[in-house]
């Protein structure tokens, strides 16, 4: 069936673009979703301005991504999660969890399809997270993870530091000491 689209369809094809897509896909969801039109005569005809509405729709979507986009850069997202005694997590940090607590930031809705993890988040600490807005920007923002009840700038100062004194190779300055030579390594069984 040959419609003609009415907004850009991710994968599909761009808002005034006429296609050729099966009959069922565009019966029951683009043409109810209003996102295209069968390709009528009449429907030919406004073509031109359709496509010119949708390439405005684009640059007005993107100019509204890369604001949000420079406004969430750099920006520390807190998340309290039930942890045991040694950080391990009851569960997992979700993109959806995150998403959640950007949406709480910037007061607008953020799909969690856009936040991108580094793998499974099962522990306390700093984490970064990678926002893909649109196919032309990104950002990134921190991930605290910290045990509900606890005081998240107490545990970012407490992760820092560690993370500094690993850094400065346990805060001594000086290499760890060698095992005594002549003792026998311990046996395994």
């Amino acid at each position: 069936m040959r419609v003609v689209f009415l907004e850009d369809v991710s994968g599909v094809a761009l808002g005034g673009e006429i296609k050729e897509v099966k009959g069922g896909f565009a019966r029951n969801y683009l043409i109810p979703k209003k996102l295209a039109v069968p390709a009528t005569p009449d429907a030919l005809q406004r073509v031109a301005r359709l496509g010119k509405q949708a390439e405005e729709q684009r640059i007005k979507t993107l100019e509204d991504m890369r604001a949000l986009g420079a406004m969430l850069e750099g920006s520390a997202v807190n998340v309290a999660m039930r942890a045991g005694a040694s950080g391990r997590l009851y569960g997992s940090v979700t993109n959806a969890i995150v998403a959640d607590e950007l949406s709480k930031i910037t007061g607008r809705e953020i799909d969690r399809r856009i936040v991108e993890l580094p793998g499974s988040v099962r522990e306390v600490g700093i984490f970064e997270a990678g926002l893909r807005l649109h196919a032309d920007v990104t950002a990134t923002v921190s991930v605290l993870v910290h045990p509900v009840g606890s005081d998240p700038d107490e545990v970012r100062a407490g992760i820092e530091a560690a993370e500094s004194e690993a850094e400065d190779g346990g805060g001594t300055g000086e290499p760890p000491a060698s095992p005594a030579e002549g003792t026998a390594p311990p046996e395994s069984g």
